[in-house]
C-alpha cells in the first residue's frame, strides 16, 4: 500500500515576503508516529509542507493529513484533491475533533482526539474490511508503542530535528487552550515509562534536545526520576513549565542538573482577574507558593539555575485595556526575561472560551485563517478590535528592540551572561532576514551547533562531571503521539 503523509503549512507560515524560523524548528512528529503502525512492506513517504514544497501528482492509496486550524483550508483543499483522483483520505488532528462535521465533508474517515487507538484499530479495519467514517479515542494509554519512525523525517531542513514527546495532554484546564476538548472521554493526562522515555532520548544523535510535552512537569514523580535518568547523558534540552511547577523544591533544581536551558513559561496575564477568569489557577499564590510575587520568584529560581526563561503572554483578556501592552512589556525587560512570545487572545472553536464568546455574541469572524493569535476576531471589553492588533505588533517591537534587548541584558550578573542574552534575544529577532535566507538555502541544522553552543554556556552544573558519576537508563519502549 502506497501511504501519504501531509502536515499542510499553516496560513502564517507561507508568506512571499518572509518565512520566520519557527516554521522550520520542529519535524512532524506526530505523522512520523503513526508511520510506525503501518506494515514493513507499505511504502510511506512523509511531507511537511512548511519545509518542502508538496507534490500533488502522484497517486497513493491512503492518503493522512493532520489539520490544525490556520492550515485547514489548505488541507481540506489537499484531501480533495486526492480523493477525486481515488485515493483514501483520513484526517485528523485538533481542527478536526473541534469541528468533525466541518472535516469530514472532505474526508473518507476522520479521527476524534488522540489516536494512540484509533489508527490501529482504522488500519485493522482498512486491510480486511470497510473502516467506519468516524474513529472517537477513548482508550488512552502510551504502553507498547512503536518506535517513532525518525527515518521518515528530514533532519536537515529543521533547527531542531531532536524534539520528542513524552506525555500526552495536559493537567490543568485553562478555558482558552484545545486541551480539553481534543481530550474529552478519557484521560487528559498521561505518560510514557520513564524507560520508554530515557529509550527513545538515547536514539537521538548530538547533545540538544526539545520536550514539545505541553507541560513536561505536568507529573512531578515521572519528571523527577526523568530528570535523573537523564543525568550523564551530557544533554542539552529545552522544554514548557508552569509557573507552580518551577516553584516546587526539588524538581527544578534536578532538571537543571540533567541539561535543562531554556523553559516555556505561560504567564499569559499580570492580572489576577484574568487568571481566575480563564481558570489559569497554577499561577495564582498558593498552592504550595506561599510567595508575595510568584512570577519574579520563578524567573529568579530558573535564573538563579541557568535556565533561560520564553515567556508567554496573552493579549486581549476582558481585564485588559490599551496600557496592558506597554506594562506587560516593561515587566518582562525589568526581570531579564530572553525571549517572549506574545498572543492576541484566540477563542478556538471546541473551547470554553469559544462558547462563552459566541454566546455573548462578541465572535466577528469564523475564518479560521484569522484564528493565528495575531487577529482579532472577536469584541474585546477594553479597547477595540485595532487597539488589540495594533498593541500586539507593538509589544513585539518594544521588546525586541535593542534597547530593550541591552537592558534586560544588564540584569545578568557577569559579561558572559550578558553576551549571552544578546546572543540568544537577537539572534532570534533581530537576524530574521539572515533566518529567511538560511531556510530557503535548507541549510537550517548547519545552526544547530552555534544554539548549542549559546545554550551550554547557560546553567550553573557540570555536565561531564554527570556523565562520569551517574549514566542513565534505558531500555526498549518509545513514544506514540496524538493524531
Amino acid at each position: 500500500m502506497k501511504v501519504k503523509m501531509i502536515l499542510p503549512a499553516l496560513t502564517e507560515a507561507k508568506s512571499p515576503f518572509w518565512r520566520p524560523i519557527k516554521y522550520s524548528l520542529f519535524p512532524p512528529l506526530g505523522l512520523a508516529t503513526l508511520a510506525a503502525y503501518l506494515n514493513p512492506d507499505d511504502e510511506v513517504t512523509l511531507v511537511d509542507e512548511h519545509v518542502e514544497t508538496l507534490s500533488l501528482e502522484d497517486d497513493p492509496d491512503l492518503v493522512v493529513i493532520q489539520v490544525y486550524i490556520t492550515s485547514a483550508r489548505r488541507a481540506y483543499q489537499i484531501a480533495d484533491h486526492y480523493r477525486a483522483k481515488g485515493a483514501y483520505v483520513c484526517l485528523g488532528g485538533l481542527h478536526v475533533t473541534a469541528l468533525p462535521e466541518e472535516a469530514a465533508a472532505h474526508a473518507d474517515t476522520i479521527f476524534i482526539g488522540p489516536g494512540e487507538d484509533t489508527w490501529p484499530a482504522f488500519l485493522a479495519d482498512l486491510r480486511t474490511w470497510i473502516p467506519y467514517r468516524v474513529y472517537e479515542s477513548r482508550q488512552r494509554t502510551l504502553l507498547g508503542a512503536p518506535l517513532v519512525r525518525r527515518d521518515l523525517i528530514k533532519r536537515h531542513l529543521y533547527l531542531v530535528p531532536n524534539s520528542l514527546v513524552v506525555s500526552r495532554g495536559c493537567p490543568h484546564h485553562c478555558d482558552f487552550c484545545y486541551k480539553d476538548a481534543f481530550y474529552q472521554g478519557g484521560k487528559s493526562f498521561y505518560t510514557l515509562a520513564v524507560d520508554a522515555a530515557l529509550s527513545e532520548i538515547e536514539r537521538l544523535p548530538g547533545r540538544h534536545l526539545y520536550f514539545l510535552d505541553d507541560h513536561l512537569f505536568g507529573d512531578p514523580r515521572f519528571a523527577a526520576a526523568l530528570f535523573d535518568g537523564m543525568r550523564g547523558m551530557g544533554r542539552l534540552w529545552q522544554a514548557a513549565g508552569t509557573v507552580h511547577s518551577v516553584l516546587q523544591p526539588g524538581l527544578l533544581e534536578k532538571a537543571a542538573a540533567c541539561g535543562l536551558r531554556s523553559l516555556f513559561v505561560g504567564f499569559e496575564t499580570l492580572s489576577e482577574a484574568n487568571l481566575r477568569e480563564h481558570h489559569k489557577f497554577q499561577n495564582l499564590e498558593g498552592r504550595g507558593m506561599r510567595r508575595s510575587n510568584p512570577y519574579q520568584a520563578a524567573i529568579q529560581r530558573l535564573h538563579e539555575l541557568g535556565v533561560m526563561v520564553n515567556a508567554s503572554f496573552v493579549f486581549g483578556m476582558d481585564s485588559d485595556d490599551e496600557s496592558v501592552f506597554d506594562r506587560t512589556v516593561e515587566w518582562a525587560v525589568a526581570q531579564g526575561v530572553e525571549t517572549a512570545t506574545f498572543h492576541i487572545l484566540t477563542p478556538y472553536p471546541g473551547t470554553e472560551l469559544y462558547q462563552r464568546m459566541l454566546a455573548e455574541g462578541r465572535i466577528t469572524s469564523m475564518d479560521w485563517d484569522l484564528y493565528d493569535t495575531r487577529h482579532a476576531v472577536y469584541t474585546p471589553r477594553r479597547m477595540s478590535a485595532e487597539q488589540l492588533e495594533a498593541g500586539y505588533w507593538r509589544a513585539y517591537r518594544q521588546f525586541y528592540r535593542w534597547g530593550s534587548i541591552l537592558q534586560a541584558a544588564r540584569s545578568k550578573p557577569d559579561m558572559a551572561g550578558r553576551l549571552r542574552h544578546l546572543a540568544y534575544a537577537g539572534g532570534w529577532k533581530k537576524f530574521e532576514p539572515m533566518w529567511d535566507w538560511v531556510i530557503r538555502l535548507k541549510r537550517v541544522t548547519s545552526f544547530l551547533p552555534l544554539l548549542e553552543s549559546i545554550l551550554a554556556g547557560f546553567g550553573g552544573h557540570d555536565l561531564q562531571a554527570d556523565e562520569e558519576t551517574q549514566p542513565g537508563s534505558v531500555s526498549n519502549e518509545s513514544e506514540t503521539l496524538a493524531f
